[in-house]
């Protein structure tokens, strides 16, 4: 029950700056859960320059039972600034587990504005992502100003950090442990619990002392040329 202890919440809110590999982490999150005998939904709203979308693995998703609702159901390879209707099944239903992978900065996480009152009478978490290696939120200081500026976008509070620090194809586990040091100050700074550190299945035996879960991970999303 490795997901479900690590997002206990009915609904995961995930959130990060993009390239920190939220959409990786949504799929496999949504992916391990179905594996788990839950009934999930994941919701594609990252539409303000996705690089990622969750809905190009929606054949794979759904041969898992994961059920995917996304901003352009009849596109994949458009992007529609508009939020689905069946983004209200997540937040109504409550037998369904729901995971939101949402835009990768303020003006994306905006998209859940307008959902915010219905969002805080559920059982949520928001989830910030955090990947050491990128420019933007590499410090403590600057991580914890992103995740800042996510929550007055939004109007929910982050009540969970996971670490998914990599550099793709060129990932060790140092890289790793910078990550959970880096997400370990933010913790410190904010108060906000570290969830899990991310990791490709490979690296999960090396990074077992670690004082919170590794989550592994097979890598579905690939990059546009691949």
């Amino acid at each position: 029950m490795l997901a479900s202890a690590v997002c206990s919440h009915r609904v995961s809110i995930i959130t990060g700056h993009y390239g920190t590999g939220k959409t990786e982490f949504a799929v496999n999150l949504a992916l391990a859960m179905a594996g788990e005998g839950t009934s999930v939904i994941l919701a594609d709203l990252d539409i303000v320059n996705p690089y990622f979308r969750s809905r190009e693995r929606r054949s794979l998703l759904e041969e898992a039972g994961v059920r995917l609702i996304s901003s352009s159901q009849a596109c994949s390879d458009a992007d529609v600034p508009a939020l689905p209707a069946e983004l209200l099944t997540i937040l109504e239903d409550r037998s369904l587990r729901g995971v939101l992978d949402i835009g990768g900065d303020p003006v994306g996480a905006r998209v859940l504005a307008r959902f915010q009152p219905k969002i805080v009478q559920e059982d949520y978490q928001l989830i910030y992502v955090l990947n050491a290696n990128r420019p933007e939120v590499r410090d403590r200081e600057k991580a914890i100003s992103y995740l800042r500026g996510i929550e007055a976008t939004t109007g929910l509070a982050c009540t969970g950090i996971v670490n998914n620090t990599h550099l793709c194809g060129e990932t060790t586990e140092d890289e790793i442990r910078k990550g959970a040091a880096l997400a370990a100050e933010v913790s410190k700074e904010t108060g906000i619990p570290v969830l899990c550190h991310v990791a490709e299945e490979k690296f999960v035996s090396a990074l077992s002392d670690l004082p919170e879960t590794v989550f592994p991970i097979t890598i579905k999303m690939k990059k546009p040329w691949e």
